[in-house]
This record gives C-alpha cells, sequence and structure tokens, in this order.
C-alpha cells in the first residue's frame, strides 16, 4: 500500500497499467480510493486526491489516457495561448488507423491525421508531471487553416495575425507547415495579406 501511495504522490495522475509496471496488485488501487489517497477521474486512470488542480488538468489528463495522441488545432492554439478562443473539449490527434480508447468521461475531440502531417512538428512539454505532446506554432496554424471548415476559417486569420505581429514563428517555418499540410494556396492570400 506504502508504494502505491507513493507512486501516486509522485506522479499526481498514475494509469493503471502503470501501478501493474511496478508490481502493486489491482487491490491496492481500490484501496487508495476508499482510502482517500485517489480519485478515479477517468476509466482506468488515477489523480492524487491532494493534486492541484489547474486550467491544464485536462490536458493532462487527455494525454495519459491517449498517450500516443499529440494536442492540435485550437488546443495546441490555447496551450501556446494564442486565441482567445476557449475550447470546450481538447483537440487530440492520433495516427489514422490506430486504436483510440473509447473515451465517454473526458471532454475530447479526436482528429485523424497521417504521414508527414502527424508527426512533423511535435513538441513536448511537462503538464502537471504529465508528458504532454503538442504541435508547433507553425505546425497549428497550417492544420488551423486545412480544417478551417471544423475550426472556422475566422480562428485561423486570427491566430496568422497574432502569429505575425507577435513574431511567433518565421515565414520559413509557417511555409514549410503548410507544404506538409497541402494547404500553400490557401494560406498564400492570408500570409500576403497579414502583416
Amino acid at each position: 500500500m506504502e508504494k502505491a501511495v507513493n507512486l501516486l504522490k509522485s506522479k499526481g495522475i498514475v494509469r493503471s497499467s502503470e501501478f501493474a509496471d511496478q508490481g502493486i496488485d489491482r487491490v491496492y488501487i481500490t484501496r487508495l480510493v476508499r482510502n482517500g489517497y485517489a480519485r478515479r477521474v477517468s476509466r482506468g486512470l488515477y489523480e492524487y486526491i491532494e493534486r492541484e488542480i489547474t486550467e491544464k488538468t485536462t490536458v493532462a489528463l487527455v494525454c495519459k489516457r491517449i498517450p500516443k495522441g499529440v494536442i492540435c488545432l485550437v488546443s495546441a492554439l490555447e496551450f501556446h495561448n494564442i486565441t482567445t478562443q476557449m475550447p470546450r473539449k481538447i483537440w487530440i490527434a492520433t495516427e489514422r488507423g490506430t486504436r483510440i480508447p473509447r473515451i465517454t468521461d473526458l471532454p475530447v475531440r479526436i482528429m485523424r491525421f497521417s504521414g508527414p502531417a502527424m508527426r512533423e512538428g511535435i513538441e513536448e512539454h511537462q503538464v502537471e508531471g504529465v508528458k504532454v505532446k503538442v504541435y508547433n506554432i507553425a505546425k497549428t496554424i497550417a492544420d488551423c487553416f486545412k480544417y478551417r471548415n471544423k475550426v472556422g476559417l475566422d480562428v485561423a486569420i486570427e491566430a496568422l495575425r497574432d502569429v505575425r505581429r507577435n513574431k511567433l514563428a518565421t515565414n520559413d517555418d509557417l511555409w514549410r507547415y503548410a507544404k506538409i499540410c497541402r494547404v500553400s494556396k490557401i494560406m498564400r492570400p492570408y500570409m500576403e495579406a497579414v502583416s
């Protein structure tokens, strides 16, 4: 039990598989919850009861539940503090064709990317002790133009304007990711118009 409590305190958010990797039986997870050390936040996902909750907690929980996913689109804009939009769900990209767990207890919107559009432009950050993968700013702008029908063209233009005004990404990076996402013809007029 002490080993389970220490793991929970050190990580903050723990998957049931991580308990098993440490040789901790499932019965101890139940005891952690019953004795008030842990709270079950999602299927197979537990958090330390005294852990501080922040505005990034949901991002950490979703990334813990989908470890191969990458935060994308409006959620990536919000992560980088670029947009005024507050997404109701965490937008996360997964490789097309991979199995994703069925998630009904967390606000998540899953997008399917493939090839270089999935693999390029990924940054890793630590959020509340959880490794979070998120697309960099230039890749996120290109993705927003690619999925403009889902996020809204106004969101993509506003983000491009903010990035250019604050010099958060170079034109070369923006063009590189526009080509990877195959939206260079769509982005060209906005790149020329926005200074």
